[in-house]
């Protein structure tokens, strides 16, 4: 179904404009007309983008609240994870769906429009695999198509619990796939949308499993988590001899290439300056979740050190404790005030700190989640 829609005030990639009509076709602007040029509702005030949130663990929304009370032990990611894994524990395919759907429809009200949902709550709570090995899969693809919101599906890729082969626990056990019942997950039809590999981390897969990957399903999204935490630095070194951003381009390949466009390095918090140059170069996005981050006391990503290099950047809400666009970009911006004792430090002289903020984290979403080559 087509219609039209008379903007007054709208952003467009020229910057402000009044008075746009676009044409629209089954969700989807199909168009951009001069106003006259025929019927149109009229809608008031300022019309945005919506922003793509690059990174969703969408059943941690039903715990938002949950794990703020501090234990007797130094609360951090670590000991937050703990109890993520036991709420993970209990969620069934329709509790799944339920909270989808309820954090899709709060993303739309957020201002956000494109999910990539990096899922990897697959099977039973046991361990075994559903009749359908998709199930859980299928319903976050149902979630989002209630919701009404773009979605890119990431399934999981997760072998182990650390680095070098350590065994994963039973906790756990609901996250695993080896290489065939990896492949039949992205098997997933995602209608109006897209579907992209998501090695869970360098502590979580071999390095095999992760180059089987990104050799395996060329030409998709592909985003991991990497360097979130102190402790993930100093096991990296520790296994390998090298930084984790370094481990995963040298993995991949050797050529910079190998790691490129398709690429988002969620979080990357604690890279240092080479491997964000390293970053750059590749043209991947760097998936900054700054809420989350806050919340679970990961530390501050050196966004200067990036935007100095050339490099891209878009946001996501990760464990969804907060959902709103507007947030996450001053958090964002706060963030490194904080970090570098400065004022409007990813600012410029051109447009207010607010719109480059907003049309970078635009941009790099749209690249991260593979958005642009569906719509």
């Amino acid at each position: 179904m087509a219609s039209k829609l008379h903007l007054e005030t709208a952003l467009m990639p020229d910057g402000w404009r009044h008075d746009v009509v676009v044409g629209v076709e089954h969700g989807i602007i199909a168009s951009i007309e001069t106003a006259g040029s025929g019927p149109a509702e009229r809608i008031p005030g300022v019309t945005v983008p919506g922003l793509p949130i690059l990174h969703s663990h969408a059943f941690q929304r039903a715990m938002a609240g949950l794990t703020e009370r501090r234990g007797s032990e130094a609360d951090s990611f670590w000991t937050w994870r703990e109890q993520m894994y036991r709420f993970v524990g209990r969620l069934s395919p329709d509790d799944l769906e339920a909270i989808a759907a309820l954090a899709y429809m709060e993303m739309l009200e957020a201002g956000f429009t494109w999910v990539a949902e990096f899922h990897y709550l697959h099977h039973q709570p046991d361990g075994r695999p559903y009749d359908n090995p998709a199930e859980m899969s299928e319903r976050i693809v149902a979630a989002a198509d209630t919701a009404g919101i773009g979605l890119t599906l990431l399934p999981v890729f997760y072998r182990q619990s650390g680095f070098l082969g350590q065994p994963p626990t039973d906790a756990q056990r609901r996250f695993l796939n080896d290489r065939d019942s990896y492949a039949r997950l992205m098997e997933t039809r995602v209608p109006g949308g897209t579907i992209g590999i998501a090695p869970h981390s360098l502590r979580a897969v071999t390095l095999e499993d992760l180059e089987w990957a990104a050799r395996t399903f060329p030409g998709k999204p592909a985003h991991i988590h990497i360097s979130e935490q102190t402790r993930e630095v100093d096991e990296c070194l520790a296994a390998h001899n090298k930084r984790p951003v370094d481990l995963l381009f040298d993995t991949i390949g050797v050529h910079e290439g190998d790691v490129d466009e398709r690429w988002c390095l969620v979080h990357a918090t604690h890279a240092d300056p080479s491997e964000i140059a390293r970053i750059a170069r590749a043209k991947a996005i760097v998936g900054l979740c700054p809420i989350t981050e806050a919340n679970l006391g990961d530390g501050l990503f050196d966004v200067p050190a990036l935007l100095a290099a050339d490099g891209r950047f878009g946001v996501g809400s990760d464990s969804l404790v907060r959902i709103s666009a507007a947030d996450e970009l001053r958090t964002l911006e706060y963030g490194q005030r904080v970090m570098h004792r400065q004022r409007n430090v990813l600012g410029e002289a051109t447009r207010s700190t607010g719109r480059r903020l907003f049309e970078l984290a635009l941009a790099g979403g749209a690249q991260a989640v593979g958005a642009a080559t569906n719509s």
